[in-house]
């Protein structure tokens, strides 16, 4: 079976290191029928915050950091990768703050003069079990229209606006796909959008031209992975029907036929800890979602690890694999 993932941020990355155990050529363990001939990550480009934004306004680069994590993810030694790639300088001139990996990637894109050329270099380095595409090669940034008429610019003016998102676009609004990345959704018998953040990781990847048709033509089972916790001022009070509106209107046609939705509940002590930041599990709204043409599918995926709610790699790629099977 030949899978796309898309998305960005951390969500991806965990979905990617539990479908990897599963790619035909490295099985960790037997894998579930039908296991993965090739497994494509499409990222988004438009982070702007921390070591990526800094990279990127000082280089010209692209924002390594979510291909830096899918890298991660993918890679065959992962836990010597992890601690070398996510390593962060403490200090010195012009070094605090960047992670090795960012620095890596950025290297690399200046010895190849392209970043995905960088992406396939390092891939081979780090002998991933996959490949990995940037969903566009423009320098892109986002603009958001909020409810209450503002315009805000950049991720991270974004993820901060604190007024509901009326209406994400891209500048330039016709960036052209990476060519790969339209091929690899032709060919797709599984395409995966999520989890991630959904107006600053999900939605600009569908907003490339020619994207989100190419999803619409596949014959592919086509899976949204819901996230599990909303996020503040992004996506405050959205049920998991809220997200795949959002998702339908900006790409202007339904692209799902399933949705995986989480039902293990967090424990009280987390919970608290995020309502004090203003977040909230992500309601499963079930009937709403059928009531869209897509049918859910719910399964406990939550692990709790260091005080954070995350998926858990090896269950959700089980459940999204088994769905895949059932739709076959």
């Amino acid at each position: 079976m030949k899978v796309v993932s898309i998305g960005g941020g951390t969500g991806l990355a965990v979905l990617l290191r539990g479908l990897k155990a599963h790619v035909v050529a490295f099985p960790s363990h037997r894998p579930i029928e039908p296991p993965i001939s090739r497994l494509t990550a499409v990222v988004t480009v438009a982070d702007e915050g921390g070591s990526s934004g800094r990279l990127r306004r000082e280089f010209g680069v692209l924002p390594p950091g979510d291909v830096r994590n899918c890298l991660v993810a993918l890679a065959e030694d992962e836990q010597i990768l992890t601690q070398i790639f996510e390593y962060r300088f403490s200090r010195g001139l012009g070094l605090r703050g960047h992670s090795l990996g960012n620095l890596f990637l950025t290297a690399l894109t200046d010895l190849t003069g392209d970043f995905a050329q960088a992406v396939r270099s390092a891939s081979e380095i780090l002998a991933v079990r996959g490949e990995i595409f940037p969903a566009t090669l423009q320098d892109v940034r986002l603009r958001a229209l909020l409810a209450n008429g503002r315009v805000v610019n950049g991720e991270a003016g974004i993820s901060q606006a604190g007024s509901p998102i009326r209406r994400l676009s891209i500048v330039p609004e016709d960036c052209k796909p990476v060519a790969e990345t339209l091929k690899a959704i032709e060919s797709a018998d599984l395409i995966t959008v999520g989890p991630g953040s959904l107006y600053t990781s999900l939605i600009p990847n569908l907003l490339v031209r020619g994207i989100a048709e190419k999803i619409e033509q596949s014959s592919a089972r086509k899976v949204y992975i819901a996230n599990l916790m909303t996020q503040p001022g992004e996506t405050t009070g959205y049920t998991a029907a809220a997200h795949l509106r959002a998702l339908m209107e900006h790409a202007g046609r339904n692209l799902f036929n399933r949705a995986l939705l989480n039902t293990r509940p967090l424990s009280p002590e987390l919970l608290r800890t995020y309502r004090k930041q203003g977040a909230e599990p992500v309601a499963c709204d079930v009937e709403a979602i059928r009531s869209l043409g897509i049918e859910p599918l719910c399964a406990p995926l939550l692990e709790e690890e260091d005080w954070v709610a995350r998926h858990e790699p090896r269950l959700l790629a089980n459940e999204v694999l088994r769905l895949a099977s059932q739709l076959r």
